[in-house]
């Protein structure tokens, strides 16, 4: 998957200065939508690539209303409490950014294993995991491998709290092809 976080922030070289976004709307796409091409780090927008939607949440992504409408109508909804209306994409947006600002100028919250939802990621000494729904799956660039980890483990969440919300709420999001669909047990008892 891919991704921008709201315009362009990388230099006319197509490297990297000290900004890392350009506005508070941070999306996540799909790469291929109505064949459109364009040249990465070109104008516009500076393009992210995810290895997959779990991925792409833990970094304080949405998905994107105009190619992946389906999924980021059903976030929306599931974004805020059971019962109450869909979110619009704006406060959506400022809700993520003020979580995502908290998180980098402070420490990030520590939670058990075993209170969160699936596609919540997770860091355990310096490695990210991510919460299957029947597993713990180490992450990595090339894709998940499966990890045995203790469900009363207290780990670092990297999930931004309100997109945890939407995933208790129901929200499923694409997983990449090497996530098992059952594979080791998520939780294993300490000895």
């Amino acid at each position: 998957m891919m991704g921008n976080r709201g315009g362009r922030f990388h230099t006319s070289e197509r490297g990297l200065g000290k900004r890392r976004y350009a506005s508070k709307r941070w999306i996540c796409c799909v790469c291929d939508f109505k064949g459109r091409r364009r040249r990465v780090w070109g104008e516009g927008y500076t393009e992210l690539f995810f290895l997959d939607e779990v991925t792409a949440l833990a970094a304080g992504h949405r998905p994107c209303f105009e190619c992946r409408s389906a999924d980021a109508k059903d976030f929306a909804g599931r974004f805020g409490r059971p019962g109450d209306p869909a979110a619009k994409a704006g406060a959506i947006d400022l809700i993520l950014h003020a979580e995502r600002i908290a998180g980098r100028n402070s420490y990030r919250q520590h939670v058990t294993i075993g209170s969160l939802p699936a596609g919540a990621m997770i860091a355990f000494h310096g490695k990210a995991h991510a919460v299957a729904s029947n597993s713990i799956l180490e992450w990595s660039f090339s894709g998940y491998k499966p990890a045995v980890l203790p469900q009363d483990l207290r780990v670092e969440l990297l999930t931004p709290a309100s997109i945890v919300n939407a995933l208790r709420n129901g929200y499923r999001p694409q997983w990449h092809s090497s996530a098992p669909q059952s594979s080791a047990p998520c939780c294993q008892a300490e000895a």
